[in-house]
């Protein structure tokens, strides 16, 4: 046998990380204010069942995945705590509840700060993407694994993509700047997977609000790649994403028995 480490993107023997262990972060203290008043988002129902729950089953169904954390509201972490203890979680996975902050960037940080030292990579995944496939999972561990500092899962778009100025008044209409390549253009989804000292120095330095965390990294000057996503991880943000999700379930439960 050789021991040569496999080459990777980034440079980094990924023998270093083979049996690296994984833990993932779900920020979940969001208020999810365009699904309408009521619960935040994360705790809505999703046939029956807490979309944090349906997310957190999700990455524990990756056999590579031994903790979860649970950013929860700040003032919410005990509501969370319960509401885990009440549902059938995987027994291989840890779980994990931690108060989170005004913003999903403080939040985040809040659930890094609570990993164990033994955590080499980390996901971040949206609780509002309740429905990601094990597969795409499992497809960004391994590229962490494989030496990528950073890691997102995305699908090439289907519409073509305008770029605009910006209305000095809602509902104006806006002119068009420039018509990007659809074809260079990919919609980025979670989990986002990284090599946690990267994660850490991300969050360290990057000051700036940002709206996912392989930006950051982007930031640092660092590669981040991309892997195949999923149709069915899309993001329930929208009273019709939840009709969606539910037939995505309905089709599960029929095919599956899920």
């Amino acid at each position: 046998m050789s021991d040569v480490s496999r080459p990777s993107p980034t440079g980094v023997p990924a023998d270093t990380r083979a049996g690296a262990r994984t833990a993932v972060v779900i920020p979940a203290a969001g208020k999810g204010v365009r699904l309408g008043p009521g619960a935040p988002k994360a705790l809505r129902a999703l046939n029956g069942t807490p979309m944090l729950i349906h997310a957190v089953r999700a990455m524990a169904a990756s056999r590579a995945v031994s903790l979860v954390v649970v950013v929860a509201p700040p003032d919410g972490a005990a509501e969370v705590k319960s509401l885990l203890d009440a549902h059938a979680l995987p027994e291989r996975t840890d779980f994990l509840v931690v108060p989170g902050g005004e913003t999903r960037q403080e939040s985040v940080k809040l659930g890094l700060d609570a990993l164990p030292p033994e955590h080499d990579i980390v996901l971040v995944h949206d609780a509002a993407r309740p429905l990601v496939p094990v597969d795409t999972v499992d497809a960004v561990i391994e590229a962490v694994r494989d030496g990528a500092q950073a890691v997102v899962p995305a699908l090439p778009l289907a519409d073509t993509v305008k770029e605009v100025e910006p209305a000095a008044v809602t509902g104006e209409p806006e002119p068009v700047v420039a018509t990007p390549q659809r074809a260079r253009l990919r919609a980025v989804q979670t989990p986002q997977g990284f090599d946690r000292a990267t994660l850490i120095r991300a969050h360290e330095t990057v000051t700036d609000d940002v709206t996912d965390d392989a930006s950051m990294v982007e930031q640092l000057g660092l590669t981040v790649v991309v892997v195949p996503g999923h149709e069915e991880a899309f993001k329930v943000t929208r009273p019709l994403d939840l009709v969606l999700a539910e037939a995505v379930l309905a089709r599960r439960r029929l095919n599956d028995g899920f």
